[in-house]
């Protein structure tokens, strides 16, 4: 088992699963306290970087796309301080995050876990119930229907419709959005194609000009995207997905095409930057010689 205990938090690899513990450091930040621990699948990565800075560096554990509903929804709008993914390192454990990226890019080279795009979930997304209250409303998800109050901070024509109740069903999207320069941060539960109405007066939509990240609204974004149909299920399926896809079947020694494909795979982790040069070149022969 390899693992990282430093200020920022915890990460454990016991070569089958990920385990990531935030901090409860003040200067951890609050939504990756929020959503708590973590447990990441080894299907559900596609990479792991350790970048040495002048005082430390950090941890990066890379997931597949469509891996993660909570990326889903907020991957590529967080900063490096709320990142759940990302582990700030001190210089004194610089070594043991080293050890802990070659143990996680060995399991994934011996495991043949596609880099690519998943067609389901493979993490289940925060727990419900779940509340969220930020700017101009309060919204609220039960699993099966969202519901929204407002605030004195509402528009008006917000306020004179009442509290909202949607049925997970009728869901079609959610979009998620932190402040951006001048403008406010939004989370909106999408009923139609897309909305003519600007978030402040979407009545399917909070918002918020205080607080990047709108508190915890990313987390009930991500329970509410984690138990829709997912964006890359062939033909629409709207089960909310959460098995591992089946594992790759290892070729035996007269299957050449298997094994030409498993050096296709292994080209495309060296790619990425699963594999290192040493690694795909050890593996690779391995193959050859089956060959």
């Amino acid at each position: 088992m390899a693992e990282v205990i430093v200020r920022d938090g915890t990460w454990t690899f016991d070569g089958e699963l990920v385990r990531i513990v935030p901090g409860q450091d003040r200067r951890v930040d609050a939504l990756r306290q929020a959503l708590g621990e973590l447990t990441v699948p080894l299907r559900a990565m596609a990479g792991i970087t350790y970048e040495p800075g002048r005082k430390g560096g950090r941890l990066r554990l890379r997931l597949r796309d469509g891996a993660d509903p909570f990326l889903q929804v907020a991957g590529g709008k967080l900063g490096d301080d709320a990142d759940p993914y990302r582990l700030a390192i001190d210089s004194t454990t610089a070594g043991m995050a080293e050890y802990f990226v070659d143990e996680v890019r060995n399991a994934l080279m011996l495991e043949q876990v596609p880099p690519g795009p998943c067609d389901r979930f493979l993490m289940p997304g925060p727990a419900v119930p779940l509340t969220a209250s930020a700017g101009d409303g309060t919204a609220s998800f039960d699993g099966t229907r969202i519901h929204i109050e407002w605030t004195e901070w509402a528009e008006d024509g917000k306020k004179a419709g009442g509290p909202r109740q949607i049925s997970l069903d009728d869901v079609l999207g959610v979009e998620w959005v932190p402040i951006v320069g001048w403008t406010n941060g939004f989370l909106r539960f999408r009923l139609t194609a897309a909305s003519a109405l600007m978030p402040k007066h979407d009545p399917n939509c909070i918002t918020w000009g205080m607080r990047r990240l709108g508190g915890t609204t990313a987390m009930l974004a991500a329970a509410v995207a984690a138990r829709l149909p997912h964006p890359g299920a062939a033909g629409g399926d709207d089960s909310p997905a959460l098995a591992a896809a089946p594992a790759t079947p290892a070729p035996g020694d007269g299957d050449h095409d298997a094994l030409l494909r498993r050096l296709r795979e292994l080209g495309d982790l060296h790619r990425d930057g699963v594999l290192t040069d040493d690694e795909f070149t050890t593996a690779k022969q391995a193959l050859l010689r089956q060959l």
